[in-house]
């Protein structure tokens, strides 16, 4: 007997899993930023271009090695410290969504919900075809979610 997607709970396989994922691609991104403490950040960005093989005269690479230069390090460990937060509540919700727990439903919601402001202000600021991209796909998951919710608070169907 084959079972239907909802029975089967895809949309929270493919919703923490997605979650994971970013989960571990912040993790990542936070301890490349630690090591970066007590460096020089624009001769780091420098070195990483010649790693990629981009053009260091190019326009968009000096500006990014001008503003990264500019961070002092009690921000870089601000950032640091942020970056590894959000890759926590993202494994969270990951792990939680895989398990179907409802508290991870919450929070995700929760979570999603508070960021959205933030999203459609950087998309005012700085449109681009990728921000609109995460907005829409940061929309589903939050529509998805609040739907399972209120379909389970009607049906009587409380797990934990």
């Amino acid at each position: 007997m084959k079972l239907k997607a909802e029975e089967s709970g895809l949309g929270y396989k493919i919703i923490g899993a997605m979650k994971l994922s970013s989960a571990l691609l912040l993790a990542a991104a936070g301890f490349g930023i630690f090591r970066l403490l007590n460096k020089d950040l624009g001769e780091a960005l420098e070195q990483f271009v010649t790693r990629l093989h981009l053009d260091p005269d190019n326009r968009f690479v000096q500006d990014a090695i001008s503003k990264v230069g500019g961070i002092d390090q009690s921000h870089l460990k601000a950032i640091g410290a942020g970056t590894f937060f959000y890759s926590l509540l993202e494994g969270f919700e990951g792990v939680g969504l895989l398990l179907r727990r409802r508290w991870a439903e919450y929070l995700t919601v929760i979570a999603t919900g508070l960021l959205l402001p933030l999203e459609v202000y950087e998309i005012i600021q700085k449109p681009s075809a990728l921000r609109v991209a995460i907005l829409l796909v940061n929309l589903v998951i939050l529509g998805y979610l609040i739907f399972k919710l209120v379909q389970k608070r009607q049906s009587g169907n409380n797990p934990a």
